[in-house]
């Protein structure tokens, strides 16, 4: 039997991957060896790893790593506490393959410290660009340590090709979230109201704000000027809890402050995965720098206001409108997209990031990929040289 590791260190990642870990979980041949981390960890984010729990997973390792300290100094030492933690257990429990998603500080930690163990690495979401982040060059070092590679669409194949991958090792799997769609078993208004307490009666914005890590010194400036647009528009707001990176306590506090303000504003630390995306079906609009703003609200049609640099350089369809940090001009994004002529014209759009079918095509990979030198030993591909 195979041993799969994979390394979940937030909600965020927990949701993308569901489906995945179900199939592997299904599979015969495949031994599910799960592994949490960072933030599902911490009760100032809601101890998520419940969730993980109570969705019928089992938890086979749990790695402490968090400090509490969203400073570049607390980052970076929180990595290095990391990679102490996850070499311990790839110690106890060496696996056959390791799965990491994305571009997470504590993602990099786990693969940084598999590479000593000669563990080979399977990467989900290589080849895309978030270049307000910090998180941009940690993905394209783990595509690099990286041996199995699964992307969301053809364009992000070829950009981990042009970095030296082989193109047997890159597959075009589509964005495995979509999976959670297929079967559209999400939660009524009511239901919705009963289990978490949002109120959708009255369709809110759904306000997700993430720390922009390269721009760290200025977020308290870029969140008044958000909570200054929200002030100028007339919609209920929801807000969800930021990532656990630079300043991201500062958003937390500036964000309940404006929650205390406002009675038909509210705050969620953690929806769960059914929660959030039944949130996405009833909200007029989505409104902050969140990957679901890009990837998942397609598949709902939902018109998004993508605030700043967080997600430059992502594809994203038709239904998200771009505005900078400037209040007016937010405001104004959040009235285009919350008008109904704006909601008809994305009706019946196709998400680009795949068709919900991510998690049967990454499992059979890692049920057939041949695992031994010849995966571990890289060679960089050239590309033919262009003018």
């Amino acid at each position: 039997m195979r041993t799969i590791a994979v390394v979940t260190v937030a909600r965020s990642d927990f949701g993308i991957y569901r489906q995945v870990l179900r199939r592997i979980q299904q599979a015969p041949e495949l031994d599910l060896q799960l592994i949490a981390a960072g933030m599902h960890l911490s009760p100032e984010f809601g101890t998520t790893v419940d969730e993980i729990t109570r969705a019928g997973f089992t938890v086979a390792e749990r790695v402490e790593m968090l400090l509490s300290s969203d400073t570049p100094e607390g980052v970076a030492k929180s990595m290095g506490v990391g990679m102490m933690g996850f070499a311990q257990v790839y110690a106890r429990a060496r696996p056959d393959l390791l799965v990491v998603l994305g571009d997470r500080f504590e993602m990099f930690a786990a693969a940084a410290a598999a590479l000593p163990f000669t563990i080979p690495i399977a990467h989900i979401h290589g080849g895309e660009a978030t270049e307000g982040l910090i998180d941009e060059p940690i993905r394209h070092a783990i595509t690099k340590m990286a041996h199995l590679h699964f992307v969301s669409m053809e364009r992000y194949r070829r950009r981990v090709i042009q970095m030296g991958e082989a193109p047997w090792r890159v597959t075009v799997s589509g964005a495995p979230a979509l999976d959670n769609l297929v079967d559209g078993d999400l939660l009524s208004g009511d239901d919705l109201k009963q289990a978490h307490g949002i109120n959708v009666q009255t369709p809110p914005l759904l306000v997700t704000y993430h720390p922009v890590t390269l721009e760290y010194e200025d977020t308290g400036r870029q969140v008044d000027n958000l909570l200054a647009a929200l002030e100028m528009v007339d919609v209920p707001v929801v807000f969800t809890y930021p990532n656990a990176d630079t300043s991201g306590r500062l958003i937390i506090e500036k964000t309940k402050a404006y929650v205390a303000r406002h009675p038909d504003a509210q705050v969620a630390v953690s929806l769960g995965t059914k929660g959030y995306f039944s949130l996405m079906r009833h909200a007029a609009a989505m409104v902050g720098n969140s990957s679901s703003g890009i990837i998942e609200a397609a598949s709902f049609g939902l018109p998004v206001v993508n605030v700043g640099n967080r997600q430059r350089g992502r594809t994203h369809g038709a239904n998200v409108v771009d505005a900078g940090y400037d209040a007016t001009a937010i405001a104004g994004a959040i009235r285009r997209v919350t008008k109904p002529k704006f909601r008809k014209s994305i009706a019946g759009m196709e998400n680009p990031y795949g068709d919900g079918r991510a998690a049967e095509r990454i499992v059979d990979v890692l049920k057939s990929a041949e695992l031994g030198h010849e995966l571990l030993l890289k060679h960089f591909h050239e590309v033919p040289e262009t003018v």
